[in-house]
């Protein structure tokens, strides 16, 4: 049981207004705590202040004092326990939270439990910002449109969440229409410092800190505030109290010099760190960032930076506090009296960072060092966010792709076809011709960008230099405007460039990840059959931080991330196959050509327009009534009950089945006998593989699950809004038009059902298997399980059956969330693959446990038809063998509760 802190000792306090404040004083701990890096400081203020010798032990302390470069590099087995300050959840992952939460009630229930004893423990915030879709553009009303479809669509999953609002202790609900979740962190929930009453009168200090159940909670890391993303199930078991275990990182000093050249963007710097760093190999690393180039980036630079981290591949990017996040603070309206104190206390714990102070540079596993200017104006593409292209570059690039090989830079289009277009009609009457490359979505979307105001409104100055040279956009190009925050809209609209923006037909449609998360909405059917018909790669830009194939629109073949400026450029060009050096956008009104180096504003124009419009009364506007949400929110009538009232009529909220035949005991240990392969997969499977996000097929299994139930396609939503049904989530599971699975000829989401050798939809060969007591493993390549932190991605598997996972490597997260639902991940040994072994998915696997246990990182043994392997058992921590005895994360918190 939970004892006294062995550190008690070392609390310090001081008083301000008459208020006493309590701390722990780190450096007095041990000397070396001066040559820790930042983030590790956080780790280990973490382990003083919630020392219980239970929950985190004495020698979690030692073992993060003793931090040091040479013993991490490569070697590294150190588990410690981490307690963050919070968690926080956007909708699509929050619900299927909240659902567990309120079936775990059930369970504990069911056991003869008292089931109010699931409530948060650490707060959780949650915010609305997944469910909103571009269905309107290029109108004045399209706004207003999107948000009234986005509530009839998703009434009653917001109900629920307002039910979970007041069912469950300690969380605080964001309503739709506020904003997208991580930009909502930076510019109004995070605390940067901790205040919390101590019982006494006093308060005690500590570092903000969180966990998201999205992967670009890494954002928060711009502010100084340490935060990575957790899978759903992960996150559900910090909420309820426990502490997190992991492996005490590397951290890679990435020293930033000199300044970035005038007409570069944010953005072009973070598409370059984000290839360095993934070069480079960072992942389950920190990188923290250091350097006098540092001092040169706005708060919103760093945070764009801190964002793309699961890009470049790393927990975190983090940048540790320094007087210019004051500032920020100071211009989001925080209170003075509120970042005084936090000055005081990063004083005292050495936690205020001067960045040209190079006494200050803490000892790193690894240094890097990049010269801001020699940073260019770059996109990456066309199917991954670290293929950083040159602009300069972007016209032989998009050439050679078109020819190489099917693969992430190629979409091996034959030679007699290169030259292929179609034609259709407008609605103004016109006839237009598109080919491959041409731009058929655009949209400035995305948290990484639009919390940035230099990128936004250097956007709008774009835009408003375009609008009086005469260019316009082409009527059929799908382009939308989907701002981060109400701030967004306020400061474009205060400096005049608005009316440029939707004159370009950038109207704002929402607020939301939108475009970025899959939710493009449909395009024209015209353009849809054009493209189809005449098998064209067509291609989408936009401002966000994900590309991956078959994400943005099944008919975007070609995404590419970039700047604001550069999505709109693109627009108005109509193309990507453009040089902007030696080809005009178009011609003036004097029939003079138009070039982009004609349009494209300047770092220190924008900055001018940002110094007089971004300021605290924005925030202070838009924030103060946040919370209220809109009157169709307000208006939602929810139960009063604390046990949740399940509809078996309902297609959007499921009890879900994972606690069903739950026994207070742990279930028998048993090896893996008979199993069959129910995927052969290669590198780089995405979670968006595994589990879309976005629109449901009319011709998938969840489409005829809908349909039985007499909907129309009209009101099928997306996958990420339903899931908070496991029935459609089951169906839906590796429902990727383009997966490519070996064991079937075509790509998309089929497979073989290997005793009958019939072809099959996945979710149908999954239930016969199960109906012949078949049980099923998956064979795969590198990275599996990149992409957004997604608990689906792990629930869906097991909800058809799969027992093991059988990867050459894995991303962080996704392993996690694989352990959290009972799924056994292995890995083949170094050098060794499905290819070397000469598997082909078609064989028999047996996998054998030895009969002394399970211990983190063994070798197990797999046979298949005869071909006998090792592997190495990706159980990383006693914690994470823990949880698979107990058949999952939330199976150990019921019985944790009911002891």
């Amino acid at each position: 049981m939970a004892g006294a802190n062995p550190f008690a000792q070392f609390e310090k306090s001081f008083t301000q207004d008459g208020t006493v404040y309590k701390y722990f004083d780190l450096a007095s701990i041990d000397r070396k705590y001066g040559q820790l890096p930042y983030s590790i400081r956080v780790l280990l203020e973490s382990a003083v202040r919630n020392c219980d010798n239970f929950h985190v032990l004495e020698k979690d302390v030692q073992s993060i004092l003793s931090w040091t470069p040479t013993l991490q590099q490569g070697t590294n087995d150190v588990e410690v326990s981490f307690k963050p300050a919070r968690v926080i959840l956007q909708d699509f992952t929050g619900v299927p939270a909240v659902v567990d939460f309120a079936a775990m009630r059930d369970a504990v229930l069911d056991l003869g439990g008292n089931p109010e004893k699931i409530n948060p423990i650490c707060p959780a915030d949650l915010v609305i910002d997944h469910s909103v879709q571009v269905d309107f553009a290029r109108s004045g009303d399209a706004l207003a449109k999107n948000q009234n479809l986005e509530f009839e669509r998703n009434k009653e999953r917001f109900t629920f969440l307002k039910w979970g609002a007041r069912a469950f202790n300690n969380m605080l609900i964001v309503p739709p229409g506020s904003g997208i979740v991580h930009q909502v962190n930076l510019e109004y929930l995070a605390r940067v410092v901790f205040e919390v009453e101590a019982g006494t009168g006093a308060k005690i200090l500590y570092p903000d800190s969180v966990v998201g159940t999205d992967s670009h909670t890494t954002m928060i890391n711009g502010l100084g505030v340490l935060g990575w993303g957790v899978g759903g199930i992960e996150a559900e078991a910090v909420m309820l109290g426990q502490s997190i275990s992991m492996l005490l990182p590397e951290v890679i000093g990435y020293k930033l010099v000199g300044k970035l050249g005038p007409l570069v963007t944010s953005t072009d710097l973070v598409l370059t760190i984000t290839k360095h760093l993934r070069q480079l190999g960072v992942v389950g690393k920190f990188v923290e960032f250091y350097g006098p180039g540092v001092g040169e980036l706005s708060i919103a630079d760093r945070a764009t930076i801190s964002n793309m981290c699961p890009e470049y591949g790393a927990t975190v990017g983090y940048f540790p506090i320094d007087l210019n996040t004051l500032n920020y603070m100071r211009q989001t309206n925080r209170s003075e009296k509120k970042i005084e104190i936090i000055q005081r206390y990063l004083e005292a714990t050495q936690q205020l960072r001067n960045y040209s102070d190079e006494a200050q540079d803490p000892k790193f596993t690894q240094t890097i060092t990049l010269d801001l200017s020699t940073v260019v104006t770059s996109v990456s593409g066309p199917k991954r966010p670290h293929d950083r292209v040159s602009v300069s570059n972007m016209l032989e690039d998009f050439k050679s792709c078109l020819t190489n090989p099917v693969g992430f830079k190629g979409f091996a289009i034959a030679p007699e076809a290169l030259s292929a277009s179609g034609e259709f009609q407008w609605d103004d009457g016109k006839t237009y011709k598109i080919q491959h490359g041409s731009v058929v979505i655009a949209a400035i979307t995305s948290c990484t960008n639009t919390s940035n105001p230099s990128v936004m409104l250097g956007a709008g100055l774009l835009a408003k230099n375009a609008v009086e040279k005469g260019l316009s956009i082409l009527p059929y190009i799908k382009t939308s405007l989907s701002p981060g925050s109400g701030v967004v809209t306020y400061y474009l609209k205060e400096s005049g460039v608005i009316p440029y923006l939707e004159q370009l037909g950038f109207d704002i449609v929402g607020y939301g990840c939108m475009t970025c998360i899959g939710n493009s909405g449909p395009l024209d059917d015209n353009v849809v059959n054009t493209i189809e018909k005449n098998s064209l790669v067509c291609c989408g830009v936009l401002s966000g931080n994900r590309n991956f194939e078959g994400r943005i629109h099944p008919n975007t073949r070609a995404n590419y991330l970039a700047s604001p400026l550069l999505v709109i450029a693109y627009a108005i060009a109509g193309r990507v196959d453009i040089d902007f050096e030696k080809e005009p956008l178009g011609v003036d009104g004097q029939g003079n050509n138009v070039f982009l180096r004609d349009i494209w504003p300047t770092r220190t124009e924008i900055q001018e327009v940002e110094n007089k419009h971004v300021i605290p009364a924005m925030f202070q506007e838009v924030y103060s009534k946040i919370e209220l949400g809109s009157e169709d929110w307000q208006t939602l009538q929810v139960s009063d009950g604390k046990l949740y009232p399940w509809s078996a009529e309902s297609t959007y909220i499921k009890r879900p089945p994972f606690f069903e035949g739950m026994t207070r005991d742990l279930p028998k240990l048993q090896s893996i006998q008979k199993a069959r392969c129910l995927l052969f997969l290669g590198d780089s499977v995405t979670t968006d593989h595994i589990s879309p996000a976005g629109s449901i097929a009319r011709n998938s299994p969840a489409a005829r699950f809908l349909s039985e139930r007499n909907l129309t396609p009209r009101d099928f939503n997306s996958y990420g809004s339903r899931r908070g049904n496991d029935a459609i989530m089951a169906r839906g599971t590796f429902a990727n038009i383009r997966l490519v699975n070996k064991l079937v000829t075509k790509t998309g989401p089929r497979t073989l059902h290997i005793p009958s050798q019939e072809e099959m939809d996945i979710f149908d060969a999954a239930e016969r298997y199960r109906e012949e007591g078949t049980p099923l493993v998956l064979v795969v390549g590198k990275d599996y399980g990149s992409g957004s932190s997604r608990d689906w991605a792990a629930k869906g598997p097991f909800l058809l059956g799969i027992k093991a996972v059988i990867a050459e490597s894995y991303e962080r997260i996704h392993r996690s969330n694989l352990v959290g639902m009972g799924i056994i991940p292995l890995q083949f040994l170094p050098g060794q693959n499905a290819e070397t072994l000469k598997l082909s998915g078609r064989e028999v696997y047996n996998i054998a446990f030895p009969e002394s246990g399970l211990k983190p990182g063994q070798r197990i043994q797999v046979e298949a038809d005869g071909t006998v392997f090792e592997t190495v058992l990706r159980f990383d921590t006693e914690v994470d063998i823990t949880y698979y005895q107990n058949g999952g994360i939330l199976n150990y918190m019921i019985r944790k509760m009911l002891a």
